[in-house]
């Protein structure tokens, strides 16, 4: 089990590239399964949760080859040997529910084990079947699996979202790509990784309109081809490093950062006391006369806060001067980092979705526990201006999302090393 070391209270300046988008990486790695051809995916991050989908996609009989130092990787279903998404891989991962869509869709079958993940809260795939079921699959659910089938091709419908959902956008555009007819999605997602998709599936042939906005219009083709595309960088990367600047009164430049992927992260920072300066090579984030001053934040689907940003801006507020007023609008159970933080010394009340943080003078090193992604990654962050030494335990939920975290922040200057036992 590996754990991280921090010792806190340096001030961190430096370039950080940005590595390409997780929660775009694995709908794009779905892709694959629409076309015979191969699909290259350029800017690929190397995590865990990448590791996972692509034994999935391996499973299923697609080749796969990684190029590490391209960070390119290669996939080709043309050989595709089964429909079949076990438990023991979907139960690591709930993106790989992603791969429903796609299979139904080019196959005219699927069965998909009913996803596990991490502990932030029920996050059902109801939408995802509706969505499908409108499109003319049939779907049984059975022995902790999803049972989909469509013989006869899928067929283009409109589909209202009752609450708006990423991967059920992605999984029900996929889906539509290769449906006869035109396919309406409504109340849509937005996200950048969103419009990423779309861009990859018109790049092998489909024809998308209306992404980044709550309509997305698809005109089903009969089907697509090969393609190149290089994914977006991580905003959510982004994010957490701009608040690692922020919180250590400091200077980094963010290499392929793009303050539009955080269109309401950025202007709250800047009210908290940090300058954005956007250039044709990245976005530079420095600290304003070093110190941060506290803002209220409510989570929201783009272009609204992040929930995935969530725990990191509240680990800001900790120490920033005033209160804070932090609502968690998406997930019902994600302050599970609200009690290490008080560990460390925060000032933290939860009442019911809301966190009042009241800033304190300083934190104080000791050792905590991760409880899923977003969490591990506050956590450290909290380490870098703690007083003190911090232990981080369980970083596996770090590999999940964060390529490089401790080379990048060292690079920078904190004190960071990771420790196996």
């Amino acid at each position: 089990m590996h754990k991280i070391r921090i010792q806190g209270g340096k001030t961190l300046k430096g370039t950080i590239p940005l590595s390409g988008a997780k929660n775009a990486a694995l709908p794009l790695m779905a892709t694959c399964l629409l076309t015979d051809d191969a699909l290259h995916l350029q800017n690929m991050p190397f995590l865990s949760d990448i590791s996972s989908m692509i034994d999935l996609l391996a499973q299923l009989g697609v080749e796969v080859h990684s190029d590490t130092s391209s960070k390119t990787v290669t996939f080709n279903a043309k050989g595709l040997s089964s429909t079949t998404a076990p438990y023991d891989l979907v139960r690591k991962m709930r993106a790989s529910v992603l791969v429903l869509g796609p299979l139904v869709a080019r196959h005219g079958e699927a069965h998909v084990s009913l996803p596990g993940g991490c502990a932030i809260g029920t996050r059902p795939i109801d939408l995802h079947i509706k969505g499908l079921q409108a499109l003319g699959a049939e779907i049984e659910l059975g022995e902790g699996y999803i049972h989909a089938k469509a013989s006869q091709g899928l067929k283009g419908a409109d589909f209202t979202f009752s609450v708006v959902s990423v991967t059920g956008t992605e999984n029900l555009m996929m889906a539509a790509a290769l449906a006869k007819g035109q396919t309406r999605l409504i109340n849509a997602a937005r996200e950048p990784e969103i419009v990423d998709l779309a861009h990859c599936l018109n790049g092998m042939g489909a024809k998308i309109s209306g992404m980044g906005t709550d309509t997305i219009t698809i005109e089903g083709v009969e089907k697509l081809h090969g393609y190149t595309h290089r994914i977006l960088p991580d905003r959510i990367e982004m994010g957490t490093y701009a608040i690692a600047a922020a919180i250590t009164h400091g200077d980094i430049f963010l290499e392929y950062g793009d303050v539009n992927l955080i269109p309401s992260f950025a202007p709250l920072l800047e009210q908290s006391g940090v300058k954005f300066t956007q250039s044709e090579t990245g976005l530079r984030v420095k600290s304003v006369n070093g110190k941060n001053h506290g803002v209220d934040i409510m989570t929201e689907p783009f272009p609204g806060f992040a929930t995935d940003l969530q725990a990191q801006a509240m680990t800001l507020m900790c120490t920033a001067e005033g209160a804070s007023m932090i609502t968690e609008s998406i997930f019902e159970n994600r302050f599970m980092h609200v009690p290490e933080l008080c560990r460390m010394g925060a000032n933290i009340t939860v009442h019911g979705s809301s966190a009042l943080v009241r800033g304190v003078p300083h934190l104080i090193g000791a050792p905590v526990m991760a409880t899923d992604l977003r969490a591990s990654v506050s956590l450290v962050l909290a380490g870098l201006v703690a007083q003190g030494e911090t232990l981080v335990n369980r970083v596996y939920h770090l590999d999940r999302g964060y390529e490089g975290l401790e080379e990048k922040l060292r690079n920078c200057g904190a004190e960071i090393e990771r420790l196996q036992e």
